[in-house]
C-alpha cells in the first residue's frame, strides 16, 4: 500500500552493542503488527560510540532498507542526538525511545493508539520503575523542584519515550537552543498531549548512558531553561536585606539617642552603614539578575505561537 501513514522511531545509540539486537527483534515486531496500516522506518543516531554499535547498525542497515544510521562525528549527549533523529526523520508522526530497553517497545502500540485519537503528543508515563533508591530519590526530587519553578507544566515521571504528530515535530524544529532539555521543549510548544501509562524495565544489558554527573547537567537544564526563579531569588533577598537594614539602621539610631551608653562609640555608624550598603548591592543585583533574565529568554530564540488550526482564504461552497 502506498498511502499508508508513515511512522519514524528515533533511536540514540552509545555504546549499547549487547542491546542491538534485542532492541531491533522487537521494534521489528512491533513494526509488523502495524504494517497493514503504517510504513515504518528506524532512525539510528550513533552518539559516538566507543564499541561496536555502529558496526551492528551499519549491518542491519545492510539487511533492512528501513534502517537509517547516522553516526556523529564526536559524542554530543544524549539530547543532541535525539534531536539530530527528529530532524532528520521525515514522517506523519516520530517515536523517540531509548534503546537500552528500559522503554519497552510494545508501548508504542499505545502511543499509537492515542495519536489515531486525535492526540498530537502521546507521551509515556512511568507507572513504576526498575531503578535502585538513588535514582529514584534524585529523580523524585527533581520532578517536585521543577514544578515548583518552571514557567510551563512539564508532566512527572516522563522522559523522551513518547509519539509527536508531524506538525509538534516541525514547531520543535524551530527551538535553536544547545543546552536542550526537550521534554521541557515539546511541553512549551503545546498541542492536545496526553500521557501513556507504562512500567519501566530495568535497563538490558550495559551500563547507563547517564551517570550523576550528566544527570545533574540535564537537571540543571531543565531548571535553568524554563525557569529564572534563581534570579527572581536573587531579587527578592536583596529586597529583604534592603528593608532589613533599614529597619535595622533605624533601630540602632534610637538606641544611640535613647540609651547612649549602651552603644559603642562609631559602632551604630559602621553596623548601620554596613548592612545598607549590602542590601542595596543584593537588590541591585537582583535588578540586574531581572534583565540578564530577560536577555536569556531572548537569546534561546524560542517560537512566540504555534498554530494548531490556520484555516483563511475564500471558503470552498
Amino acid at each position: 500500500m502506498t498511502d499508508r501513514k508513515r511512522i519514524a522511531f528515533v533511536l540514540p545509540i552509545f555504546n549499547e552493542e549487547d542491546n542491538i539486537p534485542v532492541l531491533f527483534e522487537r521494534i521489528t515486531r512491533v513494526a509488523a503488527a502495524l504494517e497493514e496500516r503504517y510504513a515504518c522506518e528506524f532512525v539510528f543516531v550513533d552518539d559516538g560510540s566507543r564499541d561496536g554499535s555502529l558496526a551492528l547498525l551499519r549491518a542491519l542497515r545492510a539487511q533492512d532498507d528501513r534502517v537509517s544510521v547516522y553516526a556523529l562525528a564526536r559524542n554530543e549527549g544524549h539530547q543532541i542526538a535525539v534531536t539530530a533523529g527528529i530532524d532528520v526523520a521525515d514522517a506523519d508522526a516520530v517515536i523517540v525511545m531509548d534503546s537500552d530497553l528500559q522503554d519497552p517497545p510494545e508501548v508504542c502500540h499505545d502511543l499509537i493508539a492515542a495519536w489515531e485519537r486525535g492526540v498530537d503528543v502521546a507521551y509515556a508515563v512511568r507507572r513504576t520503575r526498575d531503578d535502585g533508591f538513588f535514582k529514584r530519590l534524585t529523580a523524585g526530587g527533581f520532578y517536585w523542584t521543577l514544578s515548583k519553578l518552571a514557567r510551563i507544566e512539564i508532566p512527572r515521571d516522563t522522559g523522551d519515550f513518547r509519539l509527536m504528530d508531524r506538525r509538534v515535530v516541525e514547531q520543535l524544529r524551530r527551538y535553536p537552543e544547545r543546552h536542550r532539555f526537550l521534554r521541557g521543549m515539546v511541553a512549551a510548544i503545546g498541542f492536545r498531549q496526553e500521557p501513556v501509562p507504562f512500567d519501566r524495565d530495568a535497563r538490558h544489558a550495559g551500563t547507563t548512558g547517564y551517570p550523576l554527573s550528566k544527570m545533574m547537567k540535564l537537571a540543571a537544564d531543565g531548571i535553568l531553561g524554563f525557569s529564572s526563579f534563581p534570579l527572581r531569588l536573587i531579587s527578592a533577598i536583596g529586597m529583604i536585606l534592603a528593608v532589613g537594614a533599614g529597619v535595622w539602621t533605624v533601630y540602632l539610631a534610637i538606641s544611640r539617642l535613647v540609651n547612649p551608653d549602651s552603644v559603642v562609640e562609631g559602632w551604630t555608624f559602621l553596623a548601620a552603614g554596613m548592612f545598607l550598603l549590602g542590601g542595596i548591592q543584593m537588590l541591585m543585583l537582583g535588578v540586574l539578575g531581572q534583565y540578564i533574565g530577560r536577555i536569556y529568554e531572548e537569546v534561546q530564540g524560542r517560537p512566540l505561537y504555534a498554530f494548531a488550526v490556520a484555516e483563511a482564504g475564500p471558503v470552498e461552497p
